[in-house]
């Protein structure tokens, strides 16, 4: 059994790792192992994510684990660099350093390092169960992801018994995943009972759908757990319509207690391994109804028009391409203010920090040459808005996205949307595909509206809770 206490993290520079690890890392040639964006601007290689996980500073081990996510499992891809980063990581498990807490952008709650790094190896291993036309990465890609999972089982395996329930959970599921490679399929048995025990009763949706899949895949029979989240999910739903019922008096009452008492769903938003009915190519239209025409941006306005509605050019709007929950452009999502000024060259020319007590915080800046609004949570970016009039022409599969039609757009990309219920709606209509990370605003233009993109972390998909009231009157 692991039981450790929580150690004072050492005055060690930022990103210190153990010997065994510079050694690890000393010893790949990562110039020849891309990840999604490897050689873009601003977004850091695999050393330096690799290097900060153990940072003293823990808004850069947030940070790190968010681009192991981001860059290293893109989309439900493994990249060349994906597997030697996933070997360093598991090296890292027993390092007391893990064991530090921390909030991290891709589930609630609160969990230790440790906790987060098994979650990521989890991911890590559900994907590799693939094949390559489920497009989870190439041949070679995901041959030499399927040749790490006996060392990841080998240093995952004991902390299947960690006392931390959190930490027991995550390896647990990384570790099932992980005997899907036939040469650790005889260990099913030895994991089966506290996969059934622990995982299958988590509070975690994913991990509870792990233990169902995984257990019917060794041949258990898994009916009472299929019936117990059937019934979850229809107690849930129950309660939901309940407590949203204004005439429901008592029985309002009480389903509004009884859903506060519920333990919170710590599954990402992406939920990984949901079947590969979520992981097939774009849903296509019905077979009588032909896919609608790309969108096309609007024109400029008149030659001399200088009025305020004064929309730009097609040829005095930058160019920029976006890559889901990476960045978009020359900026990447967790960049500071002062490296998204230096990778515009451009300071703001309007900011809002508006004071909470004592403490202040940086809401969002605008950069007007470029056209566009940078939105920020606790000092890192997190929301990137082009501008309908003047902003940058963001690209999706070579069409446009910015100062066209909004019915255009959003016809367009509900057809060619990746999973089923990617799409929702804010409050106000704007549609917002979770499996893209972006919100079509409308913003308007004199007499006509024009489509002001919103690209965006899995966190900011709920519109009306994270844009700040200032964005709101951009429409």
């Amino acid at each position: 059994m692991i039981n450790e206490m929580t150690p004072d993290l050492p005055d060690a520079s930022a990103g210190s790792l153990p010997p065994e690890a510079q050694a690890a890392l000393a010893g790949i040639a990562w110039e020849e192992l891309p990840h999604v964006c490897t050689g873009l601007h601003g977004v850091p290689d695999t050393p330096d994510i690799l290097s900060a996980v153990l940072a003293t500073d823990p808004a850069r081990r947030v940070r790190a684990v968010g681009d192991l996510y981001r860059l290293l499992l893109h989309q439900e891809q493994v990249f060349p660099a994906t597997a030697p980063a996933a070997l360093v990581l598991a090296g890292l498990l027993d390092d007391p350093r893990t064991l530090t807490e921390g909030r991290w952008e891709r589930r609630a709650g609160r969990r230790s390092l440790r906790a987060e790094l098994l979650n990521w190896l989890a991911s890590f291993a559900d994907i590799v169960r693939l094949d390559v036309a489920d497009s989870v990465g190439t041949a070679q890609e995901l041959a030499a992801a399927r040749a790490a999972r006996p060392i990841l089982h080998d240093r995952i395996a004991d902390f299947c018994d960690d006392d931390n329930p959190l930490v027991r959970e995550a390896a647990l599921a990384a570790t099932a995943l992980l005997l899907a490679d036939p040469a650790l399929a005889s260990s099913a048995p030895r994991y089966a009972p506290a996969v059934r025990e622990a995982l299958a009763v988590s509070a975690d949706s994913y991990h509870r759908w792990i233990a169902r899949e995984r257990l019917a895949a060794w041949g258990e029979d898994v009916t009472d757990l299929v019936t117990a989240e059937e019934e979850r999910r229809a107690a849930l739903d129950r309660a939901g319509e309940l407590a949203e019922d204004p005439f429901g008096g008592q029985e309002q009452e009480q389903a509004i207690r009884w859903l506060e008492e519920q333990p919170e769903d710590t599954a990402a938003p992406d939920r990984l391994g949901r079947g590969r009915e979520d992981r097939t190519a774009p849903i296509t239209a019905a077979l009588h109804e032909s896919a609608p025409e790309p969108p096309v941006a609007a024109a400029g306005s008149e030659a001399g028009y200088r009025g305020p509605w004064r929309i730009a050019w097609e040829e005095e709007r930058a160019e920029w391409t976006f890559t889901p929950y990476v960045g978009v452009g020359p900026l990447h999502f967790g960049m500071t203010l002062e490296e998204i000024i230096g990778a515009l060259r451009e300071e703001p020319a309007a900011s809002s920090c508006p004071h909470h007590g004592e403490d202040q915080h940086l809401d969002y800046a605008d950069f007007s040459e470029s056209g566009i609004r940078a939105l920020f949570r606790d000092g890192r970016l997190r929301c990137v808005a082009a501008d309908a009039l003047t902003g940058p022409q963001v690209r999706l599969d070579a069409s446009p996205l910015t100062g066209c039609a909004p019915s255009h757009v959003e016809d367009w990309l509900v057809h060619r949307t990746a999973r089923p219920g990617s799409l929702a709606y804010s409050v106000s209509g704007d549609p917002v595909f979770a499996d893209l990370g972006l919100a079509i605003r409308p913003q308007r233009a004199g007499d006509a509206v024009l489509t002001r993109p919103l690209f965006l972390l899995h966190d900011w998909l709920d519109l009306w809770h994270s844009l700040p009231g200032e964005e709101w009157n951009c429409s």
